[in-house]
């Protein structure tokens, strides 16, 4: 009986210590980095046409990871990326509106920011199957506000697909290319 009870407190205390651990995952992790778009570099802009409406993405890096990143390397610890969404301007048929490259003219309102973080030890709290290395994931509203009650499951569900680049679409190439120059 007092091994049974013994038992019994130690996966108590298992549990808890899971609780907590599991806790620790989530987009509570990433703060909304102030100033981005004047601290951060500003690498690429990718047009959305699929979207509806159509968007355009603004995406950063921060400095420090930019400097320390190296081609075909994964991305250092502390890095943080930026994809800000904008609406495409609209002709009068409903299409996006180009600029002389062929590009989507971006809106000046910024409709949605997501940030994707990586720091020591973080996605250990995750099965094998979700995680996606050292990242986080967090949304949020143009003025920094969190976006409440969003599950950041489609996010590590298609970075997935880029986990041979650090589970980043744009960053990893972009740095390869920067600094083969």
């Amino acid at each position: 009986m007092a091994r049974q009870r013994a038992l019994c407190r130690s996966l108590a205390v298992a549990a808890t210590s899971l609780a907590a651990v599991v806790a620790l995952a989530g987009p509570e992790k990433v703060a909304f980095p102030e100033n981005y778009a004047g601290t951060f570099v500003r690498y690429t802009t990718v047009d959305k046409p699929e979207r509806d409406p159509p968007i355009i993405r603004f995406m950063y890096i921060n400095t420090d990871a930019l400097a320390a990143a190296q081609p075909n390397e994964p991305l250092p610890h502390g890095t943080v990326v930026v994809m800000e969404d904008h609406e495409a301007e609209l002709a009068d048929d409903g299409k996006p509106v180009r600029d002389t490259n062929g590009r989507f003219i971006p809106t000046d309102e910024i409709t949605n920011v997501f940030v994707q973080e990586k720091q020591q030890g973080w996605g250990a709290e995750y099965p094998e199957e979700k995680r996606n290395g050292e990242w986080e994931y967090a949304w949020f509203q143009p003025d920094g506000t969190r976006q409440a009650d969003q599950s950041m499951d489609s996010c590590f569900e298609c970075h997935q697909q880029v986990a041979d680049q650090d589970f980043t679409f744009t960053t990893w190439p972009f740095v390869t290319r920067i600094k083969s120059e």
